[in-house]
């Protein structure tokens, strides 16, 4: 074994013995230490800094017991948590919004990405003629839920090419293996998914893509301005009540956002579960040096960013365009702030 990798281990090994020494004295100071994470989709590229934190303890090492809950898609963990059995979502920016027109506010406080991550691709089976994106009329699209973000993207997209969202079937396929098949066995026509499956698909040649978001300039381009993506969210009355333990979500976030920035394609294999990989560390290396550029350096939400949702959301949401929001109240970066003065080099 080289001297590299002796002191990789040691500092893993010496992280790991420092984050059980700090747990006991950090949890006594926050209002609950146990906190459940609802996310859709934990193996994707979008949810990356997510796990970083969980594999490299920056959790416990707040003082944290988080249990990550995995669903189908963004729309499902939103619903564990308005059903109260979750209390934090990690899930795309923009259903915040969607919440505080329904009356249930709900405020982001730490990004994980600066950008969507979503793409939207064609079958090369059955869409071989495909010119435009007109040409998705009438036809089956992939998303990982209905309601989820990857469903938002090609609402948003193809209304801009005038189709209505009851002018395509919209069906879930999951952000994993089963998303892959539905392509693979011509289910679905197009697909609005995420790394690792895009990549999968598309280095196979089985799809065409037609709008990437994993490209930074290309989302801000779509968008018209910067779209936040996946993030921490929650009721506010959850930040109210627990702002110590929010505050330590942010500080294991943060970290785990600097160490991304840092790390190589060696790094994320090793820390990254085997099974996330979906089969082919190649793909996944490939996947991530795609998402790294769209994933937040620093955990803090654009100015702009919620103006931008708004009126993506309200493109294709009557009730969004008509509702009276406050732009300001869904996401703070006062917790991001006081992470990046504790822990400036990650």
């Amino acid at each position: 074994m080289s001297i590299a990798m002796h002191r990789r281990e040691f500092l893993i090994a010496a992280s790991g013995a420092l984050a059980c020494m700090t747990t006991a004295s950090y949890a006594q100071a926050l209002e609950k230490a146990k906190v459940t994470v609802a996310v859709g989709g934990k193996n994707l590229l979008y949810y990356l800094p997510l796990t970083i934190a969980e594999q490299l303890k920056y959790f416990s090492a707040e003082g944290l017991d988080v249990e990550i809950v995995d669903f189908a898609g963004g729309a499902k963990a939103l619903q564990a948590v308005v059903g109260g059995s979750a209390d934090v979502v990690s899930g795309a920016f923009e259903h915040t919004l969607n919440m505080q027109a329904k009356g249930q506010p709900m405020r982001a406080f730490v990004l994980q990405g600066r950008a969507p991550q979503i793409v939207l691709g064609v079958s090369t089976k059955s869409m071989p003629n495909y010119k435009s994106i007109a040409d998705l009329k009438h036809k089956v699209i992939g998303v990982t839920a209905p309601g989820s973000s990857t469903n938002i993207l090609a609402n948003f997209v193809l209304g801009r090419a005038g189709i209505k969202p009851n002018e395509v079937s919209i069906v879930g396929v999951g952000a994993s293996q089963g998303a892959v098949a539905a392509m693979r066995s011509g289910q679905i026509d197009a697909i609005s998914n995420l790394d690792p499956v895009i990549t999968i698909l598309q280095r196979s040649g089985e799809i065409r893509i037609v709008s990437d978001t994993r490209d930074v300039a290309e989302a801000d381009r779509v968008f018209g301005g910067p779209m936040p993506a996946g993030c921490l969210y929650c009721p506010v009355g959850f930040l109210d009540r627990n702002p110590k333990t929010a505050q330590a979500l942010v500080n294991a976030m943060v970290r785990a956002n600097k160490w991304i920035q840092q790390a190589g394609p060696a790094d994320i294999i090793k820390v990254v579960p085997e099974s996330y990989q979906l089969g082919d560390r190649a793909i996944y290396i490939d996947a991530f040096l795609k998402a790294k550029s769209a994933l937040s350096p620093d955990g803090f939400f654009p100015d702009a960013g919620s103006a931008t949702a708004y009126r993506a959301l309200a493109s294709v949401d009557p009730e969004i365009a008509s509702a009276k929001l406050d732009l300001k109240a869904n996401f703070t970066n006062e917790f991001v702030k006081k992470a990046n003065a504790r822990y400036p080099q990650g």
